[in-house]
C-alpha cells in the first residue's frame, strides 16, 4: 500500500471555520445592548467600492445603549450614515461633525422573536457547512479505500472519528445558539 494520509485535523479546522462564521454572524444580531460588532457587517459605498465600516471609522460603545462611530474622513460621513440607514438594523444615526451616534432602542417582543428565527437560520447554515465537511471527509475515505490506500477496517475507524468530530461541532453550534437565544429573549 502506498502511503496516502488522511488528515482529520484539517477536517476539524474546516468545521471550526463554520463555528467562527457563526460567532461572527451572531455578533451582528442585536440583543438590546450596544456592541461594536453590531455594525461590523455594514458595507459602505466609499471611494468607488464597497468597504467594511471598520475600515472607515472607529466604532465604540461608551454606554450600554449607545454606539459612537468616529468617521476618519469628513467626506465619508454621509456615505456611512446612508449605509447604516440601509442596513435594516432599525437604527437611526444622529450626526455631529464626524461623529455618528446610534441609540440602541429596547427590542419589542416581536422583534426578539424575529431575531431568534434569524439566529436559528444562522445556526442551521453552520450545521450544513459542518455536514458538508463531513461528507467531503467520508468521500475521501471511501476513495482511499477503493484505491486500496486504506483497509476497510481503517476506513471505518477513520469514518467513526469524522462522525465524532461532526457530532462535537454540531453540539457546539447548538450550545452557541442556546446562549444567543437566551441573550436575545432576556429583557
Amino acid at each position: 500500500m502506498a502511503t496516502v494520509t488522511f488528515d482529520i485535523e484539517d477536517l476539524k479546522r474546516r468545521m471550526q471555520g463554520a463555528i467562527g462564521v457563526l460567532k461572527h454572524e451572531f455578533g451582528g444580531l442585536r440583543t438590546g445592548r450596544a456592541t461594536p460588532s453590531l455594525v461590523e457587517p455594514i458595507q459602505v459605498e466609499a471611494y468607488g467600492t464597497h468597504m467594511p465600516l471598520n475600515q472607515l471609522a472607529t466604532v465604540s460603545a461608551p454606554e450600554p445603549r449607545l454606539l459612537t462611530i468616529q468617521v476618519w474622513d469628513k467626506s465619508m460621513v454621509h456615505a456611512v450614515e446612508k449605509a447604516i440607514i440601509n442596513s435594516n438594523l432599525g437604527l437611526t444615526p444622529s450626526t455631529e461633525g464626524q461623529v455618528i451616534r446610534l441609540r440602541i432602542p429596547d427590542l419589542s417582543q416581536d422583534r426578539r422573536k424575529e431575531l431568534v428565527k434569524v439566529a436559528h437560520k444562522y445556526a442551521e447554515a453552520a450545521k450544513v457547512a459542518v455536514r458538508h465537511v463531513r461528507r467531503d471527509g467520508l468521500d475521501a475515505l471511501k476513495k482511499m479505500e477503493k484505491d486500496q490506500h486504506l483497509s476497510k477496517d481503517e476506513q471505518e475507524r477513520l469514518a467513526e472519528q469524522v462522525q465524532k468530530a461532526t457530532d462535537q461541532f454540531i453540539a457546539e453550534i447548538d450550545q452557541l445558539l442556546a446562549v444567543k437565544e437566551k441573550e436575545i429573549l432576556t429583557v
